[in-house]
């Protein structure tokens, strides 16, 4: 059975760090794009960042508000995704899933609709 397992996330203070993990149990992620999304109380569902497949070059992109602070990075031999934030704002704080969608030609996208497998969510506190 194809599961994503998420480790990382608690309490942050602002301007500090934090990653989030996303490991493939029972198959490999590379040729799957993988996306993190996040979801505050109150709010909808809404893309951070994605990475493509390998047959896309490992293509990434980054949600506006999160640029230059998130990085998304892929470690093939254990199967898992990163997640690594740096820079914490209040606005941070939300519930993050990472989700896994098999695709071999095109780029990831930030779409929740498009991706087929989830993980089981992380708290993610950014507060002094």
């Amino acid at each position: 059975q194809r599961q994503l397992v998420q480790s990382g996330g608690g309490l942050v203070q602002p301007g500090g760090s934090l990653t989030l993990s996303c490991a493939a149990s029972g198959f490999s992620l590379d040729y799957y794009a993988i996306g993190w999304f996040r979801q505050a109380p109150g709010k909808e569902r809404e893309g951070v960042s994605c990475i493509s497949s390998i047959s896309v070059d490992g293509t990434t992109y980054y949600a506006d508000r999160i640029k230059g602070r998130f990085t998304i990075s892929r470690e093939r031999a254990k199967a898992t995704v990163h997640l690594q934030m740096n820079g914490m704002e209040p606005e941070d704080t939300a519930v993050y899933y990472c989700a896994a969608r098999h695709l071999l030609f095109n780029e990831c996208t930030l779409s929740t609709d498009e991706y087929d497998y989830w993980g089981q969510g992380a708290q993610v506190t950014v507060s002094s």
